[in-house]
């Protein structure tokens, strides 16, 4: 392809971008063995860094700065010299990229850190540019099983999948979960995925360079990356589905060895039972229509598929779980329980105690102390807080922990306004803060997370389209 065009405009790069991408993912498509041979000129094509840039220093890590110092929100007179000189090195093949800084970030749930790996800004637009073009084309083998850091699937998709089978017969659930899964991915094994679609070595090349970069520490010493992809990379997650799709692979095919439904439940009545994978990024669950002991025989199995990768599953952190006795996945707790008011049984999705204590700790971390700032700008950011976890929540069985963190977040804000005006009586108060008791400043009001209606999520199945689907053929 020839790329020696213009610098477009944004609205120009999206389209050509867009474009091209919906071919290469239609030509991934219809030919699942297809090698790309010639995709290097489209990184450094003028509108894929058009549009990586514009990604790049909209995302929020664009207040991170790599080891140059460099953060891409800084840059605001550079970005045509960045592009043209990145642009120029690409071109030439001098392309290469710095290590990455590492930051050592506080786990959810956890005592323990999580490294995160922060690229300099021209390696994160290099990054991105080489994402827009690989995933079109793996997204076209992507298992429909899968659902984190892909395009249009939520992490509901997974829990609404969950959900629909654990409805039915798949009564036990193996929760597992991978040690250090960004850590540890096998370079040798990753790239030659990689190279069962791309055999243009231009490509090749830079993907390499990018997971042998290196990490400068915390303490300032530089080590080798000699396995994993580090988290904090715009391709990270990519090279990470592409991994672990080995085990989505491996499900699916045992998956249509069970037949249609008819076939499914003839091999229940012998006693033979049935499985299906559900994924979200590093986390995955296992639905077995079987017994306990067909769930733990699938441990083992999951082991020995995930070891050519250089991954691990870990024994102590790997639960299985009847539905009755309920678990947790991506923030929810799923569980079967007695319907009130009746005899029947039903399974239910509601945020985990784990996500409520976290969302409860955000609350009380801006609650806390700097009482010198308006009332407002404390209630736009807990109502930040709250309007992200509501919205993620409000497709379960919620209501009950909406209406408490209503009662929670209220009295959080009142005891910062009595901090703030220790003199000040309730009847003042109310009357400056706390009209029908509810706090306001101006026009900025608290979020009642208890007025956050429940709705359903509609199962899509394999129904999923992505960007690059065209039209006529998307599912409505």
């Amino acid at each position: 392809m020839n790329t020696d065009a213009s610098w477009p405009g944004l609205d120009e790069a999206r389209a050509r971008v867009l474009e091209i991408q919906t071919k290469l993912h239609q030509w991934a498509t219809d030919d699942p063995d297809r090698r790309f041979d010639d995709l290097y000129n489209l990184v450094a094509d003028p509108a894929f860094l058009v549009v990586a840039w514009d990604r790049v220093r909209g995302n929020r890590g664009g207040r991170s700065a790599g080891v140059d110092g460099v953060a891409p929100r800084s840059i605001i007179f550079g970005q045509e010299a960045l592009l043209a000189g990145l642009r120029a090195d690409l071109k030439d093949r001098q392309f290469q990229p710095l290590a990455v800084r590492e930051r050592i970030i506080p786990k959810p749930g956890s005592s323990k850190g999580r490294r995160l790996g922060i690229p300099t800004a021209r390696d994160r637009v290099a990054q991105a540019a080489l994402k827009l073009v690989l995933e079109p084309i793996f997204e076209a083998d992507f298992q429909p099983c899968s659902y984190g850091f892909r395009p249009k699937r939520r992490a509901q998709d997974a829990i609404t999948e969950i959900h629909f089978y654990t409805t039915r017969s798949y009564e036990w659930v193996l929760e597992g979960d991978i040690t250090a899964c960004f850590d540890e991915i096998d370079h040798t094994a990753l790239m030659g995925r990689v190279r069962d679609r791309i055999g243009d070595k231009r490509v090749l090349k830079l993907v390499k360079a990018f997971l042998k970069a290196g990490v400068l520490s915390e303490d300032g010493m530089m080590r080798n990356s000699d396995t994993g992809t580090p988290q904090g990379g715009i391709l990270s997650p990519l090279l990470a589905n592409i991994a672990l799709s080995v085990l989505d692979d491996h499900f699916v095919k045992a998956w249509a060895s069970f037949g249609k439904g008819s076939t499914r439940r003839y091999r229940a009545s012998k006693g033979m039972a049935t499985y299906r994978l559900v994924r979200y990024a590093d986390d995955f669950v296992v639905l077995v229509s079987g017994t306990r002991a067909d769930a733990e025989r699938l441990q083992a199995d999951i082991a020995e598929v995930l070891r050519p990768m250089g991954l691990r599953l870990s024994e102590t952190k790997t639960l299985i779980a009847h539905i009755d006795e309920g678990f947790d996945f991506l923030g929810f707790r799923i569980q079967r329980q007695r319907q009130q008011g009746s005899n029947k049984r039903f399974v239910y999705t509601w945020p985990s105690k784990k996500a409520l204590a976290s969302v409860k700790a955000k609350v009380k971390a801006l609650t806390t102390g700097a009482t010198n700032q308006p009332l407002s700008v404390t209630l736009r950011r807990v109502n930040s807080v709250l309007r992200g976890w509501t919205n993620y929540f409000r497709h379960g069985a919620s209501k009950a922990t909406f209406r408490y963190l209503h009662q929670f977040t209220w009295r959080r804000v009142i005891r910062w306004l009595r901090r703030k005006h220790p003199r000040a009586s309730w009847k003042h108060l109310r009357r400056l803060h706390l009209p029908g008791w509810w706090p306001t400043d101006g026009d900025v009001v608290l979020f009642d997370a208890g007025s956050v209606a429940i709705t359903r999520y509609r199962y899509r199945g394999t129904k999923i389209p992505t960007p690059w689907t065209p039209a006529e053929t998307k599912v409505a």
